[in-house]
């Protein structure tokens, strides 16, 4: 009788298990192409990325795409608002908010951008180039950290795009200027031009 009643926790604790389990898959679309997934885990977890800023409540879901609200026209500076209700992603999210018509942006492409960043944790305005001369650099991570060469790719010119960039993609460990350690970064993101 023990070892039934033994059994029985387990099997009650493997379908609570499955019950929370993610049923989404990742999505073969282009970033932004397509309905809004996380996009594909990087091919190594920062160990770091666990003592995040922007660390999951607890008994929150992680946030998507669609719970970051973001205002505001093309060309000019978004207001964006970071939910209560759920905690920081853990993968790279984006979503097309404005598609564009022009030229697509990839890995090695120059692009003249507009951006506002938010940072996940204290839901402030960190930094923005709206009002000012927009950003020109290249897609690669040698340029700009990994959220934006894999979150910028496909954009195209005339767009603008949300993302909502893990710790490990953005500024890590070390932080940067008045952006925390293992900060989530989100980022609205115009794309003026884009060539190459």
């Amino acid at each position: 009788m023990r070892n039934a009643g033994k059994i029985m926790i387990v099997v009650a604790a493997a379908l609570s298990l499955a019950a929370c389990s993610n049923g989404q898959e990742p999505s073969s679309y282009p970033p932004g192409g397509g309905p809004t997934y996380p996009a594909p885990a990087p091919a190594a977890e920062s160990s770091s990325a666990s003592a995040s800023a922007g660390e999951p409540a607890s008994g929150q879901h992680e946030c998507t795409a669609d719970d970051v609200k973001v205002t505001g026209d093309f060309g000019a500076k978004p207001t964006i608002t970071i939910p209560d209700t759920c905690s920081a992603p853990t993968k790279l999210l984006t979503k097309d908010l404005k598609q564009g018509t022009g030229a697509a942006a990839a890995n090695g492409s120059t692009v003249e951008v507009n951006y506002d960043l938010v940072t996940w944790s204290d839901k402030a305005d960190k930094e923005s180039s709206f009002g000012s001369q927009p950003a020109q650099l290249t897609l690669s991570e040698d340029q700009v950290i990994p959220g934006w060469v894999q979150g910028l790719a496909g954009i195209k010119e005339g767009g603008r795009r949300l993302l909502v960039i893990p710790p490990d993609l953005g500024y890590g460990a070390t932080g940067k200027g008045t952006v925390k350690p293992n900060e989530t970064l989100v980022f609205v993101v115009d794309a003026d031009k884009v060539s190459g």
